[in-house]
């Protein structure tokens, strides 16, 4: 008894020595999430009217999945771009048009995700809408995945045209039979824009903005998309009719990673 006894007088000391080694241990704290600079906007604070879908907050992409980073269906710019913008839809609400975005500044770890999809060749959940005479395998190769992406340096924009007044776009249902982007503009996924000859982020030539094998009126669509946007400083990626990157960018060289959501503007002023 004297031994266990001798235990039990031990006991409280050795519980205090364990609850002072448990306080005196540091607390494991979440990095903080990176900021965005104050050049940084919310385009809805800058045009309001601009139609916003913002795809990698859905389902329905490529990918198939909600996209790293994009915490709420929101489009960010720098205030430059947004600015530009907001000039290109005064001049296209006179037209009794609308402008679309689709994406806007996306963050690295976005582009990190796209990168990760597309090294896992297995996946291909999506193919049939969005890349249907693509090898996935060549992804990289021809030029539809990279690291690195502009709209990480905050002054691109993935937009389209659309007629007013604007008739919903129905949700995508997760599952639904796919329908190739480049398939008549009745067949493909109802999109309210107008026809472009293709949808947004197809993955085929036909997306190239001169592509000869569109139809007039698509051609027309593409050339007054770009040629209100290049009025206003913008430049277009020849090979996504969609795509503009705003010149001179406040940031050429910087590639962020603040998430897509409200907090990362937060009291940044429109103007």
């Amino acid at each position: 008894m004297t031994g266990l006894g001798t235990a039990f007088r031990a006991l409280p000391a050795l519980v205090a020595g364990l609850l002072a080694l448990t306080a005196a241990a540091p607390v494991a704290q979440a990095a903080p999430e990176p900021e965005a600079p104050p050049e940084f906007v919310a385009l809805r604070s800058v045009a309001p009217t601009i139609i916003e879908e913002m795809r990698y907050t859905t389902v329905h992409n490529f990918v198939g999945d909600r996209i790293d980073g994009y915490r709420q269906p929101l489009c960010i710019l720098t205030r430059p771009a947004a600015d530009a913008l907001r000039r290109a839809q005064a001049r296209l609400l006179r037209q009794g048009y609308s402008l679309k975005v689709y994406d806007c500044y996306r963050p690295q770890r976005a582009v990190d995700h796209f990168v990760r999809w597309a090294k896992a060749l297995q996946d291909e959940t999506m193919k049939q809408e969005f890349y249907p005479h693509v090898d996935k395998s060549r992804l990289f190769a021809d030029g539809y995945i990279a690291e690195k992406s502009g709209h990480s340096r905050g002054s691109t924009v993935d937009l389209t045209l659309v007629k007013l007044p604007a008739p919903p776009t129905r949700p995508y249902l997760p599952g639904e039979p796919l329908v190739p982007c480049f398939a008549p503009r009745s067949e493909r996924f109802p999109d309210n824009s107008v026809d472009m000859g293709t949808g947004y982020d197809c993955f085929d030539t036909l997306s190239h903005t001169d592509d000869p094998r569109i139809t007039a009126k698509q051609r027309a669509n593409r050339q007054m998309l770009k040629s209100t946007l290049v009025a206003e400083g913008f430049v277009n990626l020849p090979e996504e009719w969609w795509h503009f990157t705003y010149k001179p960018e406040p940031f050429p060289g910087t590639f962020f990673d603040f998430p897509v959501a409200r907090r990362s503007v937060a009291g940044h002023r429109a103007g």
